[in-house]
């Protein structure tokens, strides 16, 4: 029943390196846009449904100009929303026990004045150490890569560390920022009892696949989705939609940074991008792939997570490879399926190495490590693209097999989600698939159209789980080697 109801819903020498030429990345042509905006007139923003016939391309021109700077301003705010984070459960700048996200949700969201101030007591208790000891870090953060990153977005918020005040304002910004945190995580859970109760599963997804259109662009990423990407992967495989080392180029739209977990993350290794090998991995396991041919490349807006993956490159142009560390809670209730993931985790991509070390207030995390094979890092190209209004203008025969875009659209409505695809559909090859756990209208006008799911459980914990939808690009899929539709 809730397929049926789905599916009608969804219906090794030292090379020089180099970032793509700029002018491969173009903005969403107005031809392309423009059935959208007559589609979804009545939402969409007032100065692109004003326009007078005659301005509208210009207009259209304008707004998407503005509009891409506005969304890149939002990864400041997601910038905040990691070091709240950090703050909360990280163990390298203080011995003070982890915030979990228990005693998060046993504080009341009280508006009474009395009840406030008891609330806010009990909170100054919980986390006014981890506060302190944050604040030091940041006013000396070495070589501590978290603890620069917090200091520069403290930073750009104003907090002058010259100064004589800039303990009293990095400690105000911070505890402004886990309040307003904590109102959101609040916002969002009465969004989601919303949406359950409809008793419509469609339509809850539907809702939860656009509910963080108002928040920050946060880059914190975690493993379970990378377990999903697979299983949809094995599934594709399964009814024939992907073919036997079909598959050659695979673009990673926003793959994040894993620099403290949402839930209760762990900041003692070094900053990492996953979902670039995990795909890939995947890829490789099931025979979906050429090891010495799969290219998996990244399209984000982020400077910090570009950056990150050129400096893994131009290293793996020297031999070096790239190590992941994969940390598991045994605490966190993994289904069996999870857990063997987890173990099986780059085998194909790498071998395993030696841990970090994990600390004492961690004991009891099981960590393993892999080291990415170079020759697999030196192929990973990057583009500088926000989804939303540009794309990756390719030739044919560079374009993708395969786009992810798992914990991406979330951050946008409908209407420039339906420009999203727009993009997606112009960077894929005929027959291509982009595979999302988000569900994305389908409008009459649109090249990409939903031809399955895959619904995974990563644990007991209530709605812990991602439906992984693919679309496919209209047209034939063209066979590998051949370019010609």
């Amino acid at each position: 029943m809730i397929r049926r109801l789905f599916t009608s819903a969804i219906a090794i020498g030292v090379a020089t390196f180099a970032l793509p030429p700029a002018t491969q990345i173009g903005r969403t042509p107005f031809d392309d846009a423009k059935p959208i905006l007559e589609a979804m007139a009545e939402i969409i923003p007032a100065e692109l449904r004003d326009a007078a016939a005659e301005h509208r391309q210009e207009t259209w021109d304008t707004w998407a100009t503005k509009r891409d700077a506005e969304i890149r301003d939002r990864l400041a705010q997601g910038d905040a929303d990691s070091v709240i984070n950090f703050l909360l459960f990280g163990t390298s700048f203080t011995a003070a026990p982890r915030l979990t996200s228990e005693q998060l949700r046993s504080i009341p969201a009280a508006t009474a004045d009395d009840v406030k101030q008891q609330t806010e007591a009990a909170w100054q208790t919980l986390f006014e150490k981890r506060v302190q000891d944050l604040v030091r870090g940041t006013m000396t953060p070495g070589a501590n890569e978290r603890l620069r990153f917090a200091r520069a977005t403290l930073q750009r918020a104003g907090v002058d560390f010259s100064g004589a005040e800039a303990k009293q304002k990095a400690s105000t910004y911070l505890y402004e920022n886990v309040k307003r945190v904590i109102h959101e995580q609040s916002s969002f859970q009465q969004a989601l009892q919303a949406a359950k109760s409809l008793n419509n599963p469609v339509e809850e997804f539907a809702e939860r696949s656009k509910l963080y259109k108002e928040r920050g662009l946060s880059l914190d990423t975690s493993l379970p989705p990378e377990y999903a990407l697979e299983a949809a992967l094995t599934e594709m495989k399964r009814r024939g939609l992907l073919k036997a080392e079909g598959v050659q180029r695979v673009g990673i739209i926003g793959p994040g940074l894993d620099f403290t977990d949402k839930q209760e993350g762990f900041d003692f290794y070094p900053t990492q991008t996953v979902q670039p090998f995990a795909v890939t991995d995947s890829l490789l396991r099931l025979q979906l792939a050429k090891p010495d041919v799969v290219e998996a490349d990244v399209l984000d807006l982020s400077p910090r997570v570009l950056k990150h993956v050129e400096r893994a490159r131009r290293l793996a142009m020297q031999g070096r490879g790239y190590t992941i560390q994969l940390p598991r809670n045994p605490a966190g209730g993994w289904k069996t399926e999870l857990q063997a993931y987890w173990e099986r985790f780059g085998e194909q991509i790498g071998s395993a190495t030696a841990p970090a070390a994990v600390p004492p207030a961690l004991k009891g995390i099981s960590l393993r490590a892999v080291t990415v094979r170079p020759a697999l890092v030196r192929r990973i190209k990057t583009f500088d693209v926000d989804i939303i209004l540009q794309r990756a203008n390719l030739p044919e025969d560079e374009k993708f097999d395969l786009l992810i875009a798992t914990n991406i659209l979330v951050y946008y409505g409908t209407f420039e989600q339906s420009l999203a695809m727009t993009n997606i559909a112009a960077m894929l090859k005929p027959g291509g698939f982009l595979l999302t756990n988000n569900a994305l209208l389908e409008l009459p006008s649109s090249e990409m159209h939903s031809v399955g799911y895959k619904t995974v459980v990563y644990s007991d914990r209530a709605d812990d789980g991602d439906h992984i939808v693919w679309y496919q690009r209209k047209g034939k899929a063209v066979e590998p080697g051949n370019t010609r539709q």
